[in-house]
């Protein structure tokens, strides 16, 4: 069974930054797509930035692109999200999810999620 363990996350005021980690803990794939997906109360989950780490495709959303980046710097099977200049809207819980086939948006073709962290953006 492919786990996911995330850390990171936490509070902050706008302007701040925080870093997020996923790791998986059971390589059974060769390459994944690994990324987040958030949800702030009241409104749907969204997806935020994913990595083929079979190829090393990004993906950021608009909303984030230029703040946000996605690093592997270690073992290809943990991700890092540096989030800079955080906003308040920013805020929400921020779940990793990792496919063995899938790299795009439709949270529903995610097979793993992991447990969700919360980060907070104060004004």
């Amino acid at each position: 069974q492919v786990q996911l363990v995330e850390s990171g996350g936490g509070s902050v005021q706008a302007g701040g930054s925080l870093s997020l980690s996923c790791g998986v803990s059971r390589d059974r794939y060769s390459s994944y797509c690994m990324g987040w997906f958030r949800q702030a109360p009241g409104r749907e989950r969204e997806g935020v930035a994913f990595y083929w780490t079979g190829g090393g495709s990004k993906y950021y959303a608009d909303s984030v692109k230029g703040r946000f980046t996605l690093s592997q710097p270690h073992a290809k099977n943990t991700l890092y999200l540096q989030m800079n200049n955080l906003k308040p809207e920013d805020t929400a819980m921020y779940y990793c999810a990792a496919s063995s086939y899938y790299f795009g948006l439709d949270r529903g073709l995610y097979t793993y999620w992991g447990q969700g962290t919360q980060v907070t953006v104060s004004s």
